[in-house]
């Protein structure tokens, strides 16, 4: 496994380590129903993260990698981003075609300060460049507003809405579908403003 490290001004995006505070941080985030409200999934326990945390480790060990699920911590938290707590995750699912679906989702303390973008932009870069990926999708909850204004300012564009897609917040609901081509990936512009 080569592990990952990615840096941006503010964030660094990182593998998981098996860790309580890993643990901790991770059912900080997928415990919170503020947070599932828009995943696939409601709220997890303890357990449920530990499990995951678990799978994390396993998928980044796997040859050929097809998952990256990954830490976001911030650099001001701690002077080595192996130290730092996750405050979010960010992640790509690899296709078998050079494409991948991207996913990022963000603790409820931390929302607001455009990490979001800043860490979709790195997976941007590391899909494109590293992986040398032709092109990223993402599915949005329809009623996440945010996470869409994320992607279209990354240079995503919409593809279509997908009817009742999957459950959100206990319910089916309609996801609209955004992609971005390598060739479209203009990389993350310095001066990019949180997206509110």
């Amino acid at each position: 496994m080569v592990p990952i490290r990615l840096l941006g001004p503010r964030l660094a995006v990182r593998e998981y380590h098996h860790t309580p505070a890993e643990v901790d941080a991770l059912h900080a985030l997928f415990g919170d129903p503020e947070v599932t409200r828009h995943l696939p999934f409601g709220p997890c326990d303890r357990e449920t993260c530990a499990d995951q945390l678990e799978l994390y480790l396993e998928e980044a060990m796997a040859e050929p990698r097809s998952t990256y699920r990954l830490a976001m911590v911030r650099r001001a938290d701690a002077e080595d981003p192996a130290d730092a707590v996750p405050v979010g995750q960010a992640a790509l699912t690899l296709g078998t075609d050079g494409s991948a679906d991207l996913g990022y989702v963000l603790g409820s303390r931390v929302r607001g300060l455009g990490y979001a973008g800043e860490a979709a932009g790195l997976l941007c870069g590391l899909a494109f460049g590293a992986l040398g990926l032709h092109r990223l999708a993402a599915s949005v909850d329809a009623d996440n507003t945010a996470s869409a204004r994320v992607l279209t300012r990354l240079g995503f564009r919409a593809e279509g809405r997908v009817r009742q897609d999957g459950p959100a917040g206990g319910a089916r609901r309609d996801a609209y579908r955004y992609g971005l081509l390598a060739a479209d990936w203009p990389g993350l512009p310095p001066d990019l403003p949180p997206a509110r």
